[in-house]
C-alpha cells in the first residue's frame, strides 16, 4: 500500500473541516491510476459510516491528485428501511375520517369506465364474501357453531342488496350483533323466535340456619 497516497487522502478529509478521519480500512482500485481509499468516520451520529477519497494518478506519473471526498454508509451502518409505497403501507383501520384513499384505476375489485358509476366486480364480491366468512360473524366461527338458531330465520337480519344479499345481511338487534354484517348461517340466542322464559326462575326457599351445627 502506498503510504504517501494514504496521507494525501487523510489530509483531504481533514481539510474539509467536517470531522477527523479515523483508521484507514482499505483501498479499492477501480481503474487505471484510480483508487478509492476508505477511512472510518469518527463522527457523532454516523456509526458505521466511512470516508471515501478518490485518488487519481496520471499514467507514468507519481503525482497523486484528489478527485472526490464523500461520506458514505459502511456495511455496519444503520440505514433507513427499503422504501414501501404509500398504498402498500396502509392497513385496515389506518385511515382517519378526513384521510383520502382513491381506488386505483385498475383495481380488480371494481368495474365501470366512469368513476361515478363504478360498482363491485364479481372478484370484488367474491373476495369480500371470503373475507367475511373468516370473521367472527361468518358461518364457521365458534359462535355460529354453538348457536341454537341461525340468522337466516331471524327478523332482526336485514339482507344486503345485490349478490352479497344472498348470504349476508345486517343485524339490527341491539342485544346481539347490532350494525354488524352477519352470514345466514350465523346465529345467536337473541333470535326473534326465541320464546319467552316461563316460570319464576329460581324457586323461593327458606334459608337453612346452620348456626347451631
Amino acid at each position: 500500500m502506498n503510504h504517501q497516497a494514504v496521507e494525501v487522502a487523510r489530509s483531504a478529509i481533514e481539510e474539509m473541516g467536517e470531522g477527523p478521519a479515523g483508521a484507514h480500512v482499505g483501498v479499492n482500485v477501480v481503474g487505471g491510476g484510480v483508487a478509492v481509499h476508505r477511512f472510518k468516520a469518527d463522527l457523532p451520529g454516523y456509526r458505521g459510516w466511512e470516508w471515501n477519497v478518490v485518488l487519481a494518478c496520471a499514467p507514468g506519473s507519481s503525482h497523486v491528485t484528489v478527485s472526490e471526498v464523500a461520506l458514505v454508509t459502511g456495511e455496519s451502518a444503520l440505514q433507513a428501511p427499503e422504501w414501501v409505497p404509500y398504498e402498500d403501507r396502509l392497513r385496515p383501520g389506518d385511515l382517519g375520517p378526513r384521510d383520502l384513499l382513491p381506488a386505483a384505476a385498475d383495481d380488480p375489485r371494481l368495474v365501470g369506465d366512469d368513476i361515478d358509476s363504478r360498482h363491485l366486480s364479481q372478484r370484488g364480491i367474491q373476495e369480500t364474501s371470503e373475507r367475511w366468512e373468516e370473521g367472527e360473524t361468518g358461518p364457521n366461527s365458534d359462535f355460529a357453531q354453538q348457536a341454537l338458531r341461525n340468522c337466516a330465520t331471524c327478523a332482526f337480519m336485514v339482507p344486503l342488496t345485490g349478490d352479497l344479499g344472498q348470504e349476508w345481511g345486517a343485524c339490527v338487534n341491539e342485544w346481539a350483533f347490532d350494525a354488524s354484517v352477519v352470514h345466514r348461517e350465523h346465529g345467536c340466542g337473541a333470535h326473534s323466535a326465541t320464546p319467552e322464559v316461563a316460570g319464576q326462575g329460581v324457586p323461593v326457599a327458606e334459608p337453612y340456619d346452620d348456626h347451631q351445627i
